[in-house]
């Protein structure tokens, strides 16, 4: 049976893979959906010095611990960023990687690196404010519909600033030899920032998929996700 290990974004958990866990299990796939550290309903721990390295560890540490040995490991947006360290750490555990409107960093790169000037700067005052950078709002993710909009904004989060700063850990040959696939989501205000993205996965030779959807497409489109998801698997199988 086919395991996928689902990595949400920025400031959200395992809540915002509810339908497509459903639909992917209702396939016959087993699926994980890990809240990391910082956010949801472990935002309490946000101030433990929470950094990308403490993703890393948790999401090897669950393929280890929960014995999966063949897991398509998706992440979306700042999961681009986790499933890149993961892959380096335990490739030997992963089927395939997929980067759903996520984040591709080179060696070395942080996220952080990844912003635009203006996302950057909004960062520094935050930090310089003695705060956190709030999390996204719903209109920016691209979620239109009033509900869903006000149900996104009740469970999302402030995101630990050190898993933006810290760059990803360095690639193995192992690592880079696993599968990747990247869905590109064509609507909404986050097109631009993630079309670098997008285009390094293009320039690797990664299977490309692409999606009608905004940035926040396992809410707004879960349906569609879940299916380019099966699809994946199924034909890496």
């Amino acid at each position: 049976m086919t395991t996928f290990v689902l990595m949400h974004g920025t400031g959200a958990g395992g809540w915002c893979w509810q339908r497509v866990a459903q639909r992917l299990r209702a396939g016959g796939f087993e699926v994980h959906a890990p809240t990391l550290t910082g956010v949801g309903d472990r935002s309490h721990l946000a101030g433990c010095g929470v950094d990308l390295e403490t993703h890393v560890r948790e999401i090897a540490g669950l393929l280890f611990y929960e014995d999966i040995a063949d897991a398509v490991l998706v992440g979306h947006s700042y999961g681009g960023m986790v499933v890149t360290g993961v892959a380096a750490r335990v490739p030997e555990r992963l089927r395939l990687v997929v980067y759903l409107d996520a984040y591709v960093p080179e060696a070395g790169e942080s996220e952080y690196d990844l912003w635009t000037p203006e996302m950057q700067a909004e960062f520094q005052a935050a930090l310089e404010g003695g705060g956190m950078r709030p999390p996204p709002a719903p209109a920016l993710v691209g979620i239109a519909d009033p509900a869903l909009a006000a149900w996104y904004a009740a469970r999302v989060t402030p995101h630990p600033p050190g898993t933006f700063t810290q760059p990803v850990p360095p690639g193995t040959p192992a690592g880079e030899a696993v599968p990747r696939a990247y869905i590109r989501c064509t609507e909404g205000p986050l097109v631009p920032l993630f079309g670098p993205s997008a285009e390094r996965a293009r320039r690797r030779g990664w299977e490309i998929l692409t999606l009608a959807a905004g940035h926040e497409a396992e809410l707004v489109a879960p349906l569609e996700v879940a299916r380019l998801l099966a699809g994946l698997a199924r034909r890496r199988g």
